[in-house]
């Protein structure tokens, strides 16, 4: 068994590993569960807090170095909406973003997968910040009991949209999707996975995720932001080494292996990819593929010139996919009051 951190972290550990770590530790299966129960159940960020356990044996696993949660909180801002925005720090001193979402029947969290991201997008922040690493498992998971100490509930909904890019550490989401999936308790169905396309990525996910999860059931959103390549390139500088064509292949090829139709993000931006030739191209793009379009209006970010579009302009834009039967929503901002856009809070601090 091995233990994802560099200290040893017992989260994101399943039952079976929780009891065998026990055994191997000199202790009865029963511990593990015992474990298991305070982590996932309660919601227990330190070890010393499972007051159940035999205190040498607490004593002995601490000093060998275990650990349950590593995130320790080192700002908070509440928008006016009420989401919250944490800047949480990892054991070497690095700085991640989460995001939680309320409304009066739901919790959405925005968990990252990466401190950084190396992909650049030139409307996000968190790409201007620098690469650093992926984060581990433990780590992933831990910012859902962040947030749920926080509220005082468990988030009801999962979107791994915060910070980095999922599809470049597709082991640790996968395990962390396992993770909330089987041992939290959140159905998959309430777990979005957003990326921008990773070439020669898809399939292989699609692959991974069925050899992880058994079934694959949670939501694939693909950030597009533009209808034609040459526009595509000129956002993401990453998509010169994806002909959209590939891209759009990928997906196929997803879906045949998932049965699971594929979202795609659209970040509008003022008078450059809103207009209605743009929402003509895109219909003609994704016609016969079974997909959902979430439009998403532009957040600004400080750096970049970039407009949010009119209300009129979203309006149109939407219309005109819903007139060629697309399948299309509009995402509701929120946090604009406190630079919710992945990155922001981060850039700001560093």
């Amino acid at each position: 068994m091995i233990l994802e951190s560099k200290k040893l972290s017992l989260l994101g550990l399943n039952l079976s590993q929780l009891e065998q770590l026990a055994i191997n530790n000199g202790q009865s299966s029963f511990r593990g569960r015992q474990i298991y129960q305070w982590l996932y159940k309660r919601g227990v960020r330190n070890l010393e807090d499972i007051t159940v356990l035999p205190k040498s044996w607490k004593n002995s696993l601490i000093e060998k170095g275990f650990r349950i949660g590593s995130l320790k909180e080192i700002q908070r801002l509440l928008a006016d909406d009420q989401t919250v925005k944490l800047l949480l720090q990892t054991e070497d001193d690095q700085i991640i973003e989460t995001v939680g979402i309320p409304t009066k029947n739901r919790l959405t969290i925005c968990v990252s997968s990466q401190i950084g991201c190396p992909m650049s997008c030139r409307f996000c922040a968190t790409g201007k910040g620098g690469f650093e690493r992926s984060l581990y498992i433990n780590e992933i998971v831990d910012q859902f009991f962040a947030i749920k100490q926080i509220f005082d509930r468990a988030p009801s909904h999962v979107v791994f949209m915060g910070m980095g890019e999922p599809l470049l550490n597709i082991d640790a989401v996968l395990n962390s999707i396992r993770c909330l999936n089987q041992d939290i308790g959140i159905g998959q169905r309430r777990i979005t996975v957003s990326t921008v396309g990773v070439a020669n990525t898809l399939p292989r996910l699609a692959e991974l995720a069925r050899h992880y999860l058994g079934t694959v059931q949670f939501t694939l959103a693909l950030s597009l932001h533009a209808p034609n390549q040459e526009l595509r390139q000129a956002l993401i500088p990453s998509a010169n080494n994806y002909p959209i064509a590939a891209l759009l292949e990928d997906c196929r090829h997803y879906l045949e292996i998932t049965g699971r139709r594929v979202s795609f993000e659209y970040i509008l931006l003022g008078h450059l990819n809103d207009h209605i030739e743009h929402a003509e191209e895109l219909a003609v793009l994704l016609s016969g593929l079974q997909s959902h379009v979430n439009l998403i209006a532009y957040n600004p970010i400080h750096g970049e010139k970039f407009e949010r579009p009119s209300s009129n302009r979203i309006r149109k834009f939407m219309s005109r996919l819903q007139e060629r039967g697309i399948a299309v929503s509009l995402r509701t901002s929120r946090g604009l009051d406190k630079n919710a856009a992945c990155g922001q809070l981060r850039s700001m601090h560093e």
